[in-house]
């Protein structure tokens, strides 16, 4: 396939979850392309689609037959983009083997990139093997997520008919290519995923799949040259900050959050209007709404994630806040879909796991999400700073990203 100006013209990101989807497109905005997270899977491929498309396929929530059918149709969908690529998460949360046989199938490219390192967060691959902070995934804390425990690190064990790639090797991966072989890429540092994509002459020969780390350095092969400007947003006067993950990184950083005598919040419980009436007596200009620390079963889960959701229906359609902090991809998906958003314009990627955009829908509101194990404890507190503060011209590539224009209320 030829691309106009060597750069792919139409993208198509197929995620497990709302982070992901994000976590996905996020690199591509940061270098030139307009890009758009869909909350559901469209019906069809819009005709001349340009730019970036990236799904949320709602897939990690799902049983594995669910998910692998769900990925298989999106995957059928989009097989015509010019690069095509399936989420992972790093630390190979989710039906890794399922989802990805199952894009294969549905996008008939020749042969699978697998490459889930993430070198900036600490997640590597050494022959196959997945690392976080130098543990093996299964070891780490990542062995006790409630919902999808990793039990095994080896990527070949997951994928058995897998042929094992090396960075420094990566010049055999053209013939790997040709033999329409599932490839598994180690990589322990970013420059070692941008010579793995460098030595692929054609990247729609290929399904990839990985992490941000590969997202990123796709990007940086198929960066455009220029790109137009746009509205940049108007700076967060009463933001709030929702936090569904249980994740000990995030909790850290809500705590530090906390610290500051400008920040106030409450902990939801399964009826929402306790939180709405605490909410609506709280003077500090930026608010918090969270779930209990302890870990939930997925039903419990659940149900605090609708009652977040409530909540910010509550807030939202109040004008109480005008700007939403999200961390954790089924949170996200769970608060973002009763405010009849359908998707997030993208304006940039301002930290690793993090995205900032605004929604479409009735409800334009600005919003940055954050996938739950990310960032240092400062995280939050900076996401506060950057809603807040007057933006600058600096983000050249930012996409519709404007305040929705209604009177704000800041109720005693």
């Amino acid at each position: 396939m030829t691309f106009r100006n060597d750069v792919p013209q139409e993208i198509a990101i197929l995620a497990d979850d709302l982070t992901s989807a994000g976590d996905g497109a996020g690199p591509f905005r940061q270098a030139g392309h307009d890009a758009r997270i869909l909350l559901t899977t469209p019906a069809s491929v819009p005709p001349h689609a340009v730019g970036v498309s990236a799904v949320d396929l709602g897939s990690r929530v799902l049983d594995e037959e669910a998910a692998a059918a769900h990925t298989r149709r999106a995957a059928r969908l989009f097989a015509g983009s010019e690069l095509l690529f399936k989420t992972v998460d790093s630390t190979l949360r989710g039906h890794v083997p399922a989802e990805v046989r199952a894009a294969w199938v549905g996008s008939r490219r020749r042969a699978v990139i697998i490459a889930p390192a993430f070198p900036a967060e600490g997640r590597v691959t050494v022959e196959g093997v997945q690392y976080v902070r130098g543990v093996p995934v299964h070891e780490s804390e990542y062995a006790r997520d409630p919902v999808h425990p990793v039990r095994c690190s080896d990527l070949t064990t997951l994928f058995p008919e897998a042929v094992l790639a090396q960075p420094d090797r990566a010049a055999e991966l053209p013939d790997l290519i040709g033999n329409g072989d599932l490839i598994v890429c180690s990589a322990a540092e970013d420059g070692d995923v941008d010579r793995l994509v460098a030595a692929v002459p054609q990247i729609d020969d290929v399904l990839w799949v990985g992490s941000p780390g590969l997202a990123a350095a796709l990007a940086r092969r198929c960066a455009r040259t220029t790109a137009s400007a746009a509205p940049l947003p108007a700076p967060a006067r009463r933001p709030l900050i929702v936090v569904g993950s249980t994740n000990p990184a995030t909790r850290r950083q809500l705590a530090a959050l906390h610290t500051r005598a400008d920040v106030q919040g409450v902990t939801v419980s399964a009826d929402p209007a306790p939180a709405v009436q605490a909410l609506r007596g709280l003077t500090a200009p930026v608010l918090t709404l969270q779930t209990p620390d302890e870990r939930h079963t997925p039903q419990t889960a659940q149900v605090l994630a609708r009652s977040q959701a409530a909540v910010v229906k509550t807030l939202t359609e109040d004008h109480m806040v005008d700007a939403l902090v999200i961390t954790g991809g089924e949170t996200a998906t769970t608060v973002l879909q009763p405010l009849g958003a359908t998707g997030i314009d993208l304006l940039d990627e301002p930290e690793p796991g993090v995205v900032r955009g605004s929604l479409t829908g009735p409800l334009p509101l600005p919003v940055l999400i954050k996938a739950g194990g990310f960032g240092d404890d400062a995280l939050l507190l900076r996401l506060c700073h950057l809603i807040r503060q007057r933006p600058t011209q600096e983000s050249t590539h930012d996409p519709d990203g404007h305040h929705h224009g209604r009177p704000l209320r800041h109720r005693p």
